[in-house]
């Protein structure tokens, strides 16, 4: 199918979220039309940022109610649209029959528009790497969009903390089946890394886990990563630009993944520690993460951290069909904690 027109009407769920309000910005930055599909329009400790953006004032941005728990809700949104921009979250990631029906209706109201030729859907490199058996990793260290979890190990439920990842596949899955038999539109997958950088709005240091873990370094106490994962960074700014170079892109097909991530990877105490590194001025007191595993699970931390270290990031596929330059992870922190200091009013803990 073809790709969005250049400044045309793009439509965008999870619009205040954290990286939906950077999608939002950077389109308008482009000269597109937003429609900023958003739970409660009336809720200006979130929608105060999108309304003080230049564009809502002129009338390119407009705000829309759509709680995607609804069926219908993009009904009366999506035509006229040339593409859609999927970011936000659901409710829920347990209930994979909840998922799948969030995903119909949604498709239907696609389809119904008549006008949409192209979505990006947002995925996670959750449904990349996610396993129940990091001995997966030791086997599959290369970490490309042809990677899938093991689907077939019986341990991966959402009754144990997978939910997540099989939701996002099942929406991936979802929606290239529905363009491809509509024939009318594609469905391109975006799977972001860990989203790091500046926030746009106070309630967004709330929003996705790693701006809100930044803040928890902040002020002195945060957590070890899961298995001690290190983080696998990306920076918001470069992951939107992402989503809006495939809705613009000559290249993609139906049915694709992409992986946004910039192939920086940090272990969590080194990420507190580059605070005081790139921010000297802030006097800020690093603190040790506080490990909340079982014993059983603090004694395999060098055998996780070793195979972890194995891991070979990839973002070519990204690169060559949009283009985007991803920053470096130093600039995506120095610009979140920033952000928290000025939007949030997040209090640092100094040294003494």
């Amino acid at each position: 199918m073809a790709p969005v027109p250049h400044r045309g009407v793009i439509a965008v769920t999870g619009a205040a979220g954290f990286l939906g309000g950077w999608v939002t910005r950077l389109l308008l930055d482009k000269g597109y039309r937003v429609r900023a599909c958003v739970r409660d329009v009336d809720d200006g400790r979130r929608t105060d940022f999108l309304k003080a953006m230049p564009g809502y004032a002129s009338g390119r941005l407009t705000l829309h109610a759509a709680d995607l728990d609804k069926e219908g809700c993009l009904d009366d949104i999506l035509p006229g649209c040339h593409g859609l921009a999927h970011v936000a979250h659901i409710s829920d990631y347990v209930d994979q029959a909840y998922v799948q029906r969030t995903c119909d209706h949604i498709i239907a109201s696609i389809n119904a528009s008549r006008s949409v030729g192209r979505v990006v859907v947002t995925s996670s490199v959750a449904a990349v790497i996610s396993e129940m058996d990091l001995q997966e990793v030791v086997r599959r260290p290369v970490f490309w969009e042809g990677r899938y979890p093991d689907e077939s190990n019986p341990k991966r439920t959402p009754q144990r903390g997978q939910g997540y990842s099989m939701g996002k596949l099942i929406a991936e899955r979802s929606f290239a089946e529905a363009a491809a038999v509509s024939g009318v539109w594609d469905s391109v997958t975006c799977c972001p890394g860990d989203n790091v950088g500046p926030i746009q709005s106070a309630h967004q240091k709330d929003m996705g886990p790693w701006q809100h873990i930044i803040e928890d370094m902040l002020v002195g106490e945060y957590e070890q990563n899961g298995v001690y994962r290190p983080w696998m960074t990306v920076d918001v700014r470069d992951d939107a630009a992402g989503h809006i170079g495939l809705l613009e892109s000559l290249t993609v097909r139906n049915g694709e993944r992409y992986i946004a991530w910039s192939t920086d990877a940090r272990n969590v105490e080194d990420i507190c520690a580059s605070i005081d590194r790139l921010l000297p001025e802030l006097n800020h007191q690093y603190t040790a993460p506080v490990d909340p595993f079982p014993d059983r699970i603090k004694a395999r931390e060098g055998e996780f951290r070793a195979i972890w270290a194995k891991a070979d990031l990839r973002n070519e596929r990204i690169r060559a069909a949009t283009g985007v330059a991803f920053r470096p992870l130093d600039e995506s922190i120095r610009d979140c904690v920033e952000s928290l200091i000025a939007v949030a009013g997040t209090k640092v803990k100094t040294r003494s």
